[in-house]
């Protein structure tokens, strides 16, 4: 039980490091690009192909990087107008279902086929096609796996809340 409960906090406490902090810095330097981006383009009447890859960039990072601090929080969209008159066991019921049947073969899908497209990136050094573009597209594609294993094992912690929810001994109680 107290490994269960120490694997449980372990990945709550992931999630929300990157989200407090990564996260968070990354919509900070994303305001700082738009603001330059809107300075540059203007003011000087200019833009820079890599400024405006930067923003999508960034913002994919954001994105990606955020789901399992979205799911720990319990930010993801759902119909809450049912989700919010149930009780917590039925609510668990909800999440353990959606966990099982929704996200972990959602999750499954997407890093069975982005690592070993990520992998053939890196290997031929994938850059920007636009001159002046972004020099490394790899690492951007490297998120994608990254922010599905970090909503993965925030799905897991869920769960296993969940089922303990559902045997009467919430974990957030113990």
């Amino acid at each position: 039980m107290k490994a269960i409960k120490k694997a449980v906090i372990l990945c709550d406490k992931i999630n929300e490091w990157i989200g407090s902090f990564i996260v968070t810095s990354a919509v900070f330097l994303f305001i700082l690009v738009i603001f330059s981006n809107v300075i540059m383009r203007y003011v000087f009447n200019t833009s820079f192909v890599f400024m405006a890859e930067l923003e999508w960039h960034v913002f994919a990072f954001i994105f990606l990087m955020g789901t399992g601090f979205t799911l720990l929080h319990d930010g993801h969209v759902r119909v809450d107008i049912f989700y919010s008159m149930m009780d917590r066991k039925k609510q668990a019921l909800i999440n353990l279902l959606g966990v099982i049947f929704l996200l972990i073969p959602s999750c499954y899908v997407v890093l069975r086929t982005s690592i070993p497209w990520v992998i053939v990136a890196y290997k031929v050094g994938e850059v920007s096609i636009d001159p002046g573009g972004i020099p490394a597209r790899f690492l951007l594609k490297a998120t994608l796996p990254i922010g599905y294993l970090l909503m993965l094992i925030q799905g897991l912690s869920l769960f296993i809340k969940s089922a303990f929810t559902l045997l009467g001994d919430p974990l957030e109680d113990s």
